[in-house]
């Protein structure tokens, strides 16, 4: 793999706290300017603090990043991985600093995150532009790689973690098992400005495809807006109740929304979900996110090779094209909050 024009390769995360004592700042700045009630803020506190206080996501995004390293250094290619975060430590402008210091100066980022949303990838360009302005004239240039919903490495990891959570359940009851596919709900002020939930349809049938599974439909988790703002809907624990009242026995989840298992895949599925499963006398698997799943490890280097050596070669399968490296200057805008009068 030839480096090309870029020098470097940034993980761009979400963020986590490590700490009891960051768990309040971190969501201070996860919600700010959002509106989100104090008491729902204090009530996603007590989830962190069932974890210790310290959120899996920083380590997990680590460990990809080391697999990473070790499939680029296979291919030949020795770009410098570094790591920074959205709302906590490392943050973006610190991370930009080191490698401003380190004299890059043009690199890729990879967002962990596959779909496209004005909170899954435009606030991140945002973000990246804005820590490009606090360090200033020294600063590299950054490129965001793609959303990669469909890429076939996704689909393929995605896929392998269904069929082991189904593996779970016996031969007699995998066939009818239901598939619920989850993602982070969003305001409908915001999925109706982009192709979130088009793109959460399509990678969820193109799972099930691969799976033979096609008993499945898609709902959402961890809502955070005030109860008057509507959201996507419906909400997993309020399906699985529906569900068991139906006579559904076995369902699978999958956080098809999310790529490693943080305090909301391990907290909202894990705790809730189950627990609202057993109540309704559902038998409950979730699979695991793909996480350092080797094919997917191999689908992000393979997402960084089509940037660094550019030609026609984009991996996608389905029925959508690859999406641009660029995006439209109208794509996922940012959703406007109503003024206080219409409040």
């Amino acid at each position: 793999m030839s480096a090309g024009e870029y020098d470097a390769v940034i993980v761009v995360s979400f963020g986590g706290p490590e700490r009891s004592e960051d768990v309040i700042p971190f969501l201070e700045n996860v919600v700010r300017g959002r509106g989100v009630p104090r008491d729902r803020l204090l009530e996603v506190a007590e989830h962190y603090y069932s974890f210790g206080g310290r959120s899996p996501i920083n380590d997990q995004n680590r460990a990809l990043i080391s697999a990473l390293r070790k499939e680029l250094t296979a291919q030949g290619s020795h770009l410098p991985i570094y790591f920074g975060n959205r709302n906590w430590h490392p943050l973006l402008p610190d991370t930009l600093r080191a490698m401003s210091r380190d004299s890059v100066r043009r690199a890729l980022a990879f967002v962990t995150s596959a779909f496209s949303s004005y909170s899954g990838c435009r606030q991140y360009r945002e973000n990246i532009v804005d820590a490009i302005a606090a360090v200033g004239d020294s600063a590299p240039r950054v490129d965001k790689i793609r959303a990669f919903f469909n890429h076939p490495g996704f689909i393929r990891s995605m896929a392998g973690r269904v069929r082991a959570a189904l593996s779970k359940f016996g031969a007699s009851d995998r066939a009818g098992a239901r598939l619920l596919f989850t993602a982070h709900s969003i305001p409908l002020s915001m999925a109706h400005t982009c192709d979130y939930v088009a793109q959460l349809r399509e990678a969820s049938r193109l799972v099930s495809e691969q799976v033979g599974n096609d008993n499945w439909e898609l709902v959402f988790q961890s809502r955070s807006g005030p109860p008057t703002q509507p959201w996507l809907e419906p909400d997993i624990c309020d399906r699985i109740d529906s569900l068991g009242a139906e006579g559904l026995t076995h369902v699978c989840a999958v956080p098809i929304g999310f790529l490693s298992d943080h305090v909301e895949v391990a907290y909202d599925l894990d705790f809730e979900a189950a627990a609202r499963a057993n109540a309704a006398g559902i038998s409950f698997v979730r699979a695991e996110t793909v996480g350092t799943c080797p094919v997917f490890v191999s689908a992000v280097a393979d997402l960084i090779r089509e940037r660094v050596e550019g030609g026609s070669g984009r991996s996608c399968i389905g029925e959508w094209p690859a999406r641009p490296d660029e995006c439209p200057a109208d794509c996922c805008p940012k959703p406007q909050r109503p003024s206080r009068a219409a409040r």
